[in-house]
């Protein structure tokens, strides 16, 4: 029986796969740096005696423009996106080099980026950029009242792409969108109201992991979520066979 058993055990331990290595990337940017010099200087000289009075002016200006196109990476949104991957038992995480100002790859060239070893032990890289961040601050007038709500609010909007790492085949390809607010009531008598920005972020933060969590379910797994809403029915009467009337 213990022989049996061990076998058992053996064939369950070589059955058994352990779910692949997946590096998470903080979401690449780029934005464009713009700068906008402008210097004055002036200077004059007088010199007075009592036979004669000479003096001297100078003025110089400069102006100059130029702009350079800045990359790098959000730090603050990667965690939840982290913590749903392993909620969902579908990949063991590993962490990868992040990408700073001293790197010498360009940020997007991710299969650079993978060849350089920046993602040593994984299977495959979770590569997003960001393709929209809004941060905006409303002020709405209640109806019928001395007050209104001061609104802060925050979408995040990033492409992502699960790439194998040994054959830089995309697998998974799609776009996530996470969101949230702060809502404030305020009146009159308040002299300054300070919307909660941490909160706000925690809840794009949380959104945006949901969403990557449940696109790479749905294509890698087939898993679709359904509402709870309950289907319409059908309150009309069965069928009856048919009859001849006479």
């Amino acid at each position: 029986m213990r022989a049996w058993m061990g076998i058992v055990g053996l064939m369950c331990a070589f059955g058994v796969q352990a779910a692949p290595k997946i590096a998470v990337t903080d979401m690449a940017f780029q934005e464009r740096v713009e700068h906008y010099i402008h210097t004055v200087s002036a200077q004059s000289n007088v010199r007075i005696n009592a036979y004669s009075a000479s003096g001297s002016a100078s003025y110089n200006e400069y102006e100059e423009r130029y702009s350079y196109i800045e990359q790098g990476e959000l730090r603050k949104f990667s965690g939840d996106i982290k913590g749903e991957i392993l909620k969902s038992g579908m990949f063991q995480l590993v962490q990868g080099t992040p990408y700073t100002a001293k790197s010498k790859e360009d940020v997007y060239d991710v299969i650079k980026r993978i060849k350089n070893g920046n993602f040593r032990g994984a299977d495959y890289v979770l590569f997003g950029t960001v393709s929209d961040i809004d941060f905006r601050q409303d002020i709405n007038e209640l109806a019928n009242t001395d007050s209104h709500s001061a609104v802060l609010g925050l979408t995040l909007v990033s492409d992502f792409s699960l790439i194998n790492t040994r054959t830089f085949e995309i697998t998974s390809a799609f776009t996530a969108m996470g969101e949230g607010q702060d809502t404030k009531l305020v009146n009159g008598r308040d002299i300054k109201v300070t919307p909660n920005r941490g909160r706000v972020v925690r809840d794009v933060s949380k959104s945006i992991g949901m969403d990557v969590a449940r696109q790479l379910r749905e294509q890698l797994r087939g898993e679709v979520e359904y509402t709870d809403q309950p289907m319409p029915q059908n309150n009309l009467p069965r069928d009856e066979a048919p009859r001849i009337l006479r």
